[in-house]
């Protein structure tokens, strides 16, 4: 689920001229990648303007699936598909309500994506702040399956409260989500047609952004559980349809949810992990090395939490790292050259391991 708060909004099917180049003026003489970021290299940029984040690779290479709110746009975030090769998107959510967590089927002819259109046609409220930072929770949004061009909209959840951050299993056979459906922040699995639904979590606190390892075999996730009067606050936030994301770790387990362990001790809030293509370590975004905790870099570390390693040192946000299939790429989002603005946008870069 993104919760930072890309360029024109467009009908179905229709790209948006946020490519060629607009984005060659945009980049023309502009550093975009730190001295220090030697794991990085070319690096590129593929959306402009608005809040853009969670790009995720179809599972043959060929294309990307993000979220976007644009600033022509209804308000609040759509999914788009990318071509990484010429940054022309197109949106595929039907431009209602708001969406998030957006990723390919296995075969490509089909999309994931949560959203909140089939209660309210209108972007839901922003979170009261007064709150200090949280994000939103919106128990209207579920999940849904489209083809790939966003036509054949069919809802796969149904029950009340959240259902979102669903990605899929490699293999083809399962879909691991975030939902409150027994009244807590868990992960559960089900199959690609939404049927079969296990719970793979039960300790009170927050578990999302789950993915599967490369072989299906293991699902690494954020998570945060809270203890005495702390649990109380995240109960009352919950019950509100809201989260505090100032500590989170990453986690690690068996796809069958079996065997669940802790990745990072870092402390601060480290989320958004995926994994290096190799399945024996991964890459997140963290902020712990800030004490204002504004500062969000990615990092990679080794599945038995050694080996940690920065990998991004611009300023700002850098966050949700994604590896292409092949390993040779790292998608990621980012505040780099925004001119200042808030604006956050998808980067491409060559991964040097």
């Amino acid at each position: 689920m993104l919760t930072l708060s890309s360029v024109f909004a467009c009908a179905p099917g229709e790209p948006a001229e946020e490519a060629g180049e607009a984005l060659a003026n945009l980049a023309e003489g502009v550093q975009l990648q730190m001295p220090t970021e030697t794991h990085l290299s070319n690096i590129r940029q593929l959306t402009v303007g608005g809040e853009n984040a969670e790009a995720y690779w179809a599972f043959d290479g060929s294309m990307l699936i993000y979220q976007g709110n644009k600033p022509d746009g209804p308000g609040c975030d759509q999914i788009f598909t990318l071509d990484p090769r010429t940054a022309v998107s197109t949106r595929v959510s039907n431009g209602t309500g708001r969406t998030t967590c957006s990723y390919f089927y296995p075969a490509g002819d089909q999309i994931l994506y949560s959203s909140t259109h089939h209660h309210n046609a209108t972007c839901p409220p922003v979170p009261d702040f007064s709150l200090g930072y949280v994000w939103a929770i919106y128990p209207t949004y579920d999940i849904f399956v489209a083809n790939a061009d966003g036509s054949n909209l069919r809802q796969l959840t149904t029950e009340d409260g959240y259902d979102a951050e669903a990605t899929f299993s490699p293999r083809g056979d399962r879909i691991v989500f975030t939902s409150t459906r027994d009244g807590d922040l868990d992960l559960y699995s089900m199959a690609p047609d939404g049927s079969d639904v296990r719970r793979l979590t039960d300790r009170p606190g927050y578990d999302g952004g789950a993915f599967y390892s490369p072989d299906g075999s293991q699902i690494i996730w954020r998570a945060h559980y809270p203890e005495g009067a702390e649990l109380d606050d995240y109960t009352s936030l919950l019950r509100q349809g809201l989260i505090r994301p100032g500590e989170l770790e990453i986690m690690v387990m068996n796809a069958d949810g079996t065997n669940q362990r802790q990745v990072t001790s870092v402390g601060g809030a480290n989320f958004a992990p995926y994994w290096h293509p190799s399945g024996d370590k991964v890459v997140f975004s963290s902020n712990h090395h800030d004490p204002t905790g504004r500062d969000f870099d990615i990092y990679m570390v080794n599945l038995d939490g050694t080996g940690l390693t920065r990998i991004t040192e611009s300023p700002g946000f850098d966050g949700f790292p994604v590896f292409s299939p092949d390993g040779r790429t790292l998608v990621f989002a980012s505040n780099r050259n925004n001119g200042g603005t808030n604006d956050t946008n998808v980067f491409i870069a060559e991964w040097v391991e």
